[in-house]
């Protein structure tokens, strides 16, 4: 029953977003009563804080199968975000902006553990496109990755960006075409340049 519990309660919060799903709303799509699940999850928080580890779990595993694919650096951190987008539902709901904004102790728990995975991510791509000449060889991998991971985060801080006035897509497909073409090599921003033109046509 616990794992039913956190599986549906992660369901709701990744299409409503954790502030908006209340344990009512968790027991009644169960059809159990909201005690059932205080035996399992004393308080909401921890609720959260177990989905929160379910959805990076669900990530990283993702994530790890799109890097076994061996893309093209490029197409690989294309399509991880591309994923990543889809499966958190980033709207106006989405589960990150919501987490920061009224979970913040949760928040920063998972962007350690996020940090660490991303850090492997990252340096790996770009080390990939380097030796594959997508990615310039003068490159300092260790600043590239902060500023990517910095940059990233960015776009959750709605003193620049509200949610009422940028979607999450746009903001996340506008910054990696800034971040690849700030570090391609002329093969790498041909590269780019033709795979846009074939997601346009």
């Amino acid at each position: 029953m616990k794992q039913e519990i956190l599986n549906q309660a992660t369901e709701l919060f990744l299409e409503l977003g954790f502030k908006s799903v209340t344990m009512d709303d968790i027991a009644e799509k169960l059809g159990i009563s909201k005690k059932t699940i205080y035996t399992y999850y004393s308080t909401k928080n921890k609720l959260i804080k177990s989905s929160t580890e379910l959805i990076i779990a669900e990530i990283f595993e993702k994530t790890d199968t799109i890097i076994a694919k061996n893309l093209n650096p490029i197409e690989e951190i294309l399509e991880i975000h591309e994923y990543i987008l889809t499966y958190l539902k980033e709207e106006k709901n989405s589960v990150q902006y919501q987490l920061k904004k009224y979970y913040p102790n949760i928040d920063k728990s998972v962007n350690e553990h996020k940090r660490t995975r991303m850090n492997l991510c990252v340096i790996n791509n770009l080390n990939r496109g380097i030796a594959l000449g997508y990615y310039r060889k003068n490159l300092k991998t260790d600043i590239i990755y902060r500023f990517y991971f910095t940059q990233i985060e960015g776009i959750r801080n709605d003193d620049f960006f509200t949610i009422e006035e940028y979607g999450i897509p746009e903001l996340v497909h506008t910054f990696l075409d800034y971040h690849i073409r700030g570090i391609a090599t002329k093969k790498g921003l041909t590269y780019i340049n033709n795979l846009q033109k074939q997601i346009i046509s």
